[in-house]
């Protein structure tokens, strides 16, 4: 079954095509500038009874390398039978489209990563009749954006980077300088990937972090009917304040969670069974950087 994840991670692609061009030199992968992207069909089934479809699939054309075709996977995990559709697919393009396929496989971990990349040969030990150099964009390549101006600069490329670091330690980070970006950006589009970055994350305790996030950032947000306006309802309607620090106390855990930190049982059963929401949110803040769960109860 395929995940929001899953599709957030190559329909980003078209929801900015252009994404492509500016994502690829920040993983060291050089391109030619493209004068014009078309998104294609994606599907590569033949008449015989075989369905295989690509994830997404562009034409580029460039003024000086010509036209060629992008063909766009997400993958979540390693697979062996993905080794045997990559190579279709590319052949099943070249000869369809009589253009050059690249294949660009967008991962969100580091094993995952390194196992795409690896080449593909087909043919005997001495003798290789196809070879398959996959592409591959991920947290070991694309760089983390932490920086708030950073962040602004190119949300749709923020977005990205966020998700494609979804499971990195640093991801608190992250989203907290994406979120600080669309707040100061505003308007619909910035709701617009408000929303769409809680779809990609996929992971239920993230996506609440996030949403906890854009609640904090509101008061910069006009627009009404959004994500960001349901969830300071809800907590209107919810409204105790035992709710409430329960919240932010789960956050800070999930904080740390996520940092790789170690949380001793005694610090676990101070964090939760605090009820005092000025001290919850001097424990957040410094779980964005504390080294230990202990540095969280230190002297102001």
């Amino acid at each position: 079954m395929v995940s929001s994840a899953h599709e957030a991670l190559h329909q980003i692609f078209r929801e900015d095509p252009g994404l492509l061009a500016r994502a690829l030199p920040k993983a060291g992968i050089a391109f030619p500038e493209p004068m014009a992207i078309q998104r294609l069909d994606t599907d590569l089934t033949e008449i015989k009874p075989l369905e295989r479809r690509v994830d997404t699939l562009f034409r580029f054309d460039t003024a000086d390398a010509g036209s060629y075709l992008l063909a766009v996977e997400s993958q979540g995990r390693k697979d062996p039978d993905k080794l045997n559709s990559w190579t279709y697919y590319l052949a099943h393009l070249y000869a369809k489209y009589e253009l050059p396929p690249i294949l660009l496989v967008m991962c969100q971990d580091k094993a995952t990563a390194s196992w795409a990349a690896e080449p593909i040969r087909i043919g005997l030990p001495t003798c290789t009749s196809m070879a398959v150099f996959p592409l591959v964009l991920g947290p070991d390549n694309l760089p983390a954006i932490t920086d708030p101006d950073v962040a602004a600069h190119d949300i749709p490329l923020s977005v990205f980077s966020a998700l494609t670091h979804a499971k990195d330690p640093a991801l608190p980070a992250i989203l907290d300088a994406l979120a600080t970006a669309l707040a100061n950006t505003g308007g619909e589009t910035a709701q617009n990937w408000a929303e769409y970055t809680e779809i990609g994350l996929g992971d239920a305790q993230t996506r609440a972090f996030w949403r906890h996030l854009m609640a904090t950032y509101t008061p910069r947000f006009p627009g009404r009917g959004t994500i960001i306006e349901e969830s300071i309802n809800k907590g209107m309607a919810e409204g105790k304040a035992k709710g409430r620090a329960e919240g932010r106390a789960e956050d800070i855990l999930r904080i740390l969670q996520l940092r790789g930190i170690d949380i001793p049982e005694a610090a676990r059963e101070r964090i939760t069974s605090c009820t005092d929401l000025d001290t919850l949110g001097t424990w957040f803040d410094r779980a964005l950087t504390a080294a230990s769960a202990e540095e969280l109860f230190g002297e102001a």
